[in-house]
């Protein structure tokens, strides 16, 4: 079905039982956050709240909530997007099944956006931002944030919106620090974001950086701010395929306005003036702290008449978020090898927060008259740290495709398939001072950290432990080893203080170590709390590789540098234990919760959703 606006599909949702209405009066100051991680939790229904607190509109959040909802949503567009990018990847496929692409080329010719001048849904009434949904989602937030934000800027030397103009999700700050109330928002945009481009180019000219946040719209629209699309293909043009409906959009006071928005805030960049943003819990399951980020002078907020204010709470993933990472494979996996070629399957691990953690299989081809070793995967590897969004990866483990059965989305497997081989005296690579994910604090600072390559290839050289030796012991200072997987141990130390003294007390625990045989154990995770860490794979990885960076806290049994290359004999050790520099975890309010545990009972409001 194309959906002709957002009130159409949560229609069809309700219809279909895959929505509730909830007609009691809500907070939006934590309270509604709550009730949707709850329900997202749950894996329950998309959720209406017709009585938002403080606001005339209704709000919609967990349209996404599952895989199946999300693909119940695109069901008779996603196919057709999807051959599309095929033919992108290859012309030549229409030649060799034009029974398949026979409708292809037509899909995205009637993408195309259109401009509308008489019917524009979005300009029908005027509000404030104060008047709009004030979503706080977690206790330290600096503010309301928009959470699917879709901001379009247009390029100053390209105008128009099939020359170079860019529609990202970027979120924003509507209340709170220190903007003017509904005269200022705060844009929080990060390295690798086409919005970044635009800046830069008008920070050299006069002309003034109109921006426009789209809010609501047909489902497809968010989505596609989102989308890493390839060369040539725009996110309106994107979104009209998704959607089954071309991008309508209109043009008011020199702004564009996305014509089936449910709201639109219209605004100026102010170029050369930054305020503190944030803090914001953000989906590596921290916050994000509060930074110096852009601000846009508001100009006028439009609504449609039916509008719903369109939300999500992000948090430590899983989150809703995550289908739209899922969706993304789906329509790129045809992709990756005209972008990596020699790639066979990759996976950023959404359970560890998407970017600390990227799993990928490579073909080995080099030489394969002499024995297996990493040399076309490093390539690889290369190439996927030099190329856009997966230049942000912290650890990227990467194996050879032919050395066994190996799948990135099997994640298990994967680690298990890796530390059968892996020669941490060779397979180590590391980048030192370089640029990480903008919300990634484990590093020594905003926005710079480290990054390490693990390629592994050849036969397998140990079996891995399934329990832990009998005559396993630690340190005084270390305790509660457990076992997270096969070949994994957490183990338990100290509050990590500084540096210096963690270098001491991994001295102790490595030449502990040395003195056993750990051949079955080639990693060892140092954490605050084993038994967490190793109650389940996403506490692994997200303990794991969103609290370490891989220069300072990888250590290892009987290390040692060869020209500079790093590595050791035994056992791996990346100390994963929280440091003063990190960014609070995210932890909900207990009244708060309290409150939700009410609604949620017997003879409350909410009982029975879930």
């Amino acid at each position: 079905m194309s959906y002709k606006s957002l009130r159409h599909c949560v229609n069809d949702l309700e219809r279909t039982g895959q929505l509730v209405r909830i007609k009691a009066e809500l907070d939006p100051n934590l309270e509604i956050a709550e009730i949707h991680r709850r329900v997202y939790d749950a894996g329950g229904p998309a959720l209406l709240f017709e009585r938002v607190k403080g606001s005339p509109f209704q709000a919609v959040s967990n349209l996404y909530g599952t895989f199946e909802r999300t693909e119940y949503i695109f069901r008779d567009t996603i196919k057709r997007v999807q051959k599309v990018i095929e033919l992108k990847v290859d012309p030549t496929n229409f030649f060799k099944k034009p029974t398949r692409y026979l409708g292809a080329p037509f899909t995205a010719l009637k993408a195309l956006p259109m401009r509308r001048r008489m019917r524009v849904p979005v300009a029908y009434g005027e509000t404030t931002i104060d008047q709009l949904p004030q979503i706080k989602s977690w206790p330290m937030d600096g503010g309301a944030f928009v959470t699917l934000p879709q901001v379009y800027t247009e390029d100053p030397e390209k105008s128009g919106v099939m020359g170079a103009s860019n529609l990202g999700m970027y979120r924003i700050q509507i209340s709170g620090n220190d903007y003017a109330q509904n005269e200022e928002i705060g844009l929080h945009y990060q390295i690798h974001r086409g919005i970044g481009v635009h800046h830069e180019k008008y920070n050299r000219m006069d002309k003034p950086f109109k921006a426009s946040v789209f809010v609501g719209g047909l489902p497809s629209h968010a989505f596609s701010a989102i989308m890493p699309l390839p060369e040539g293909l725009t996110e309106l043009t994107f979104a009209g395929m998704l959607a089954g409906k071309r991008f309508g959009y209109a043009r008011r006071d020199g702004h564009v306005l996305s014509a089936d928005a449910d709201f639109c805030i219209t605004g100026e960049i102010i170029k050369d003036k930054k305020k503190l943003e944030g803090p914001f819990g953000d989906h590596l399951g921290y916050y994000s702290l509060a930074h110096d980020f852009p601000v846009m002078k508001v100009d006028k907020v439009y609504h449609r008449k039916d509008a719903i204010w369109h939300f999500t709470v992000v948090g430590r993933p899983p989150q809703e978020d995550s289908s739209f990472g899922w969706m993304i494979h789906q329509l790129v996996k045809p992709l990756a090898p005209q972008e990596f070629p020699g790639l066979v399957g990759i996976n950023a691990v959404d359970a560890a927060g998407v970017h600390p953690l990227l799993l990928a299989v490579g073909q080995e081809r080099y030489m394969p008259f002499r024995e297996r070793k990493p040399e076309e995967i490093l390539t690889i590897a290369n190439r996927i740290l030099g190329s856009g969004q997966t230049s942000l990866a912290k650890f990227l483990f990467i194996a050879a495709a032919g050395d066994g059965p190996v799948d990135t989305h099997d994640i298990p497997n994967f680690f298990r398939h890796v530390l059968e081989r892996v020669d941490w005296r060779r397979d180590l690579h590391f980048q030192t001072n370089t640029t990480i994910d903008t919300l990634d604090y484990s590093g020594d600072g905003w926005n710079a950290g480290s990054k390490v390559v693990i390629a592994c290839c050849g036969d397998k050289k140990r079996e891995l432990a399934t329990d832990l030796p009998t005559d396993f012991h630690l340190p005084n200072t270390y305790k509660n080893a457990k076992l997270c997987m096969p070949g994994i141990v957490a183990i338990e130390g100290e509050k990590f203080s500084n540096y210096d003294t963690a270098k001491t007390e991994l001295a102790i625990l490595t030449e502990d170590l040395a003195q056993q045989n750990t051949e079955n154990i080639p990693l060892v995770v140092l954490c605050d709390d084993a038994k967490f860490t190793a109650a389940t794979l996403n506490n692994f990885v997200w303990v794991t590789f969103t609290r370490a960076n891989p220069s300072h806290d990888i250590y290892g049994v009987n290390s040692s540098v060869q020209f500079k290359h790093w590595g050791c004999e035994g056992a791996l050790i990346i100390d994963a234990r929280i440091k003063p520099h990190h960014a609070p975890p995210l932890v909900t309010d207990p009244e708060v919760s309290k409150r939700v545990d009410a609604l949620f009972a017997k003879g409350g409001d909410l009982h029975g959703i879930i």
